[in-house]
């Protein structure tokens, strides 16, 4: 191979480089950062129940009655970060349960995880409620070169010529155009 023939796109690329591209092409099909949220919202929600806290040599015990429910808040979360990457479809219904939890997060698990989980969880659900999947891109039409009479391209009427509907008759059904102000849009100066 000289140093003049290009590297062809997948066959001489460094793997990392298909890896990046595969992944970006992947995490932009579905709500990949508000799945990404919602996970990292349930981590503290699920672990500050049951962590010690070393400050010095004091021990402070975060342990509370409802470290239960902290850990099933957490998980459920977690579960749903997941389902919003592996399960598009469900983005509505995966963002609005994030909201729910995330609420439900602050009286059960000490403030929402200190706050960080509420709002890491909460502003994930709602991307998830907002994000919407792209349209494709349409398929540009190309442009044919026939002319039709005058010089005009063909289905164009030619400057000059008579239209199918009749020469200066508007095509305006409603009968309020813009020309005579009939209608109001354009009476503003």
């Amino acid at each position: 191979m000289s140093a003049e023939t290009p590297a062809a796109p997948g066959h001489d690329e460094h793997y990392l480089r298909v890896f990046r591209r595969n992944f970006r092409a992947w995490r932009g099909t579905r709500p990949f950062w508000a799945g990404l949220f919602v996970m990292l919202g349930g981590l503290p929600i699920a672990y500050f129940p049951y962590a010690n806290l070393q400050i010095g040599h004091l021990t402070l015990a975060m342990a509370t009655t409802a470290g239960a429910g902290s850990l099933i808040i957490g998980v459920l979360l977690v579960v749903l970060g997941f389902s919003l990457w592996f399960q598009k479809h469900v983005r509505t219904f995966a963002g609005v349960a994030a909201i729910l939890l995330a609420l439900v997060s602050i009286p059960v698990s000490n403030l929402g995880g200190f706050l960080i989980g509420f709002l890491l969880a909460l502003v994930g659900g709602a991307m998830a409620v907002a994000w919407v999947e792209g349209a494709p891109p349409a398929p540009e039409q190309a442009q044919a070169d026939t002319k039709g009479t005058g010089g005009a391209p063909e289905g164009a009427v030619a400057p000059g010529t008579a239209a199918a509907d009749g020469v200066g008759k508007s095509n305006d059904l409603s009968g309020t155009s813009p020309g005579n102000e009939a209608n109001g849009r354009h009476s503003a100066g």
